[in-house]
């Protein structure tokens, strides 16, 4: 077995053997506590919560695509973003519907390159600011890995410098490939990042959605039964989007594994983090289930989401 083919079995694996590691030493309770506990309550209020986060998350793409010169309309990024959140927690690896995403989007613009360019800087942006958000208030507020969140702040910062004395390094009058991967990534910040607005836009709405999901996680707590103060909650509930990145089996593992490891460091009972981490995986997924209507239609209709008017570029902007 290859490499490549090790790691699309792990992807899928891993995230399962946590689910079973959990299962085996804590038993099946917390997960059916988890499915029983919800309520109409929480899914109302996680639903409301995802229309104004998958709103913020579709400017932001918006905002991205258009610096990069594939452009589309603010309504139909809304429906295309449903649809990948729905994809994503519906199919392994958590990633399928940012790539579907960035390929529908890429055809429609005649330029698939740039589509999933486009979806994969505006993830990045998104994780970038909320890997700001995590370590302020994981420095400000106490959590399980309060003693070591100044090493890793001063680790980030050292990481961040490092990465662009690498890149001056390079040497950027010749034509090798570490100087042309420079000179792409480098337009690309400029363009679809680090543009006169872009910036602004892109950190306003990654800030939404940030808040918006740590909302959602702290609504399941709640609804799981948690009576921890917001300050002690929403430490962990970072925590546990920040494992929300890793390869899992359509948002499931990760999350729990770490969700129980928080709340037992946190004195919170290891199998209430389960049980918040089923909630959550609950309420989320209904959440997104706007997102199965949008690819009913679409496959009624035989079109592909989202229709896009292609920008062309000024003739100094090319891009490889």
């Amino acid at each position: 077995m290859n490499r490549r083919a090790l790691w699309a079995w792990g992807r899928f694996i891993v995230p399962l053997l946590v689910l079973a590691v959990l299962s085996w030493r804590l038993g099946t309770g917390p997960f059916l506590d988890g499915l029983r506990m919800v309520d109409g309550r929480a899914l109302a209020e996680a639903a409301g919560i995802a229309v104004l986060t998958t709103v913020c998350a579709a400017w932001r793409w918006k905002i991205v695509a258009g610096g990069l010169g594939v452009g589309l309309p603010l309504p139909a990024a809304v429906a295309a973003y449903y649809r990948s959140q729905f994809l994503n927690v519906t199919l392994p690896g958590g990633v399928v519907g940012d790539v579907h995403r960035g390929l529908s989007h890429g055809r429609d613009a005649r330029d698939v390159g740039r589509g999933l360019r486009a979806v994969a800087w505006e993830r990045s942006a998104g994780q970038a600011v909320q890997c700001v958000l995590t370590v302020v208030v994981l420095l400000v507020l106490p959590s399980p890995v309060s003693s070591a969140m100044p090493v890793v702040a001063v680790g980030a910062v050292v990481a961040v410098f490092a990465v662009v004395l690498v890149a001056r390094a390079i040497p950027g009058g010749d034509r090798s490939v570490p100087a042309r991967i420079r000179t792409a990534l480098g337009r690309d910040l400029r363009d679809a990042l680090l543009s006169r607005g872009a910036w602004r836009g892109i950190t306003l709405a990654s800030v939404v959605v940030v808040a918006g999901h740590a909302a959602t996680f702290m609504i399941a707590a709640r609804t799981a039964g948690s009576t921890a103060p917001a300050s002690q909650l929403l430490p962990i509930a970072l925590l546990a989007m920040t494992g929300m990145v890793l390869p899992s089996a359509a948002g499931w593992g990760p999350r729990e594994g770490i969700a129980a490891w928080a709340f037992g460091a946190a004195g919170l009972g290891v199998q209430q983090g389960v049980t918040t981490a089923v909630v959550y995986g609950v309420i989320v997924f209904v959440a997104c289930l706007p997102g199965a209507v949008v690819l009913v239609v679409a496959w009624f209709r035989g079109i592909r989401l989202p229709e896009t008017s292609p920008r062309p570029l000024p003739q100094t902007a090319a891009h490889v």
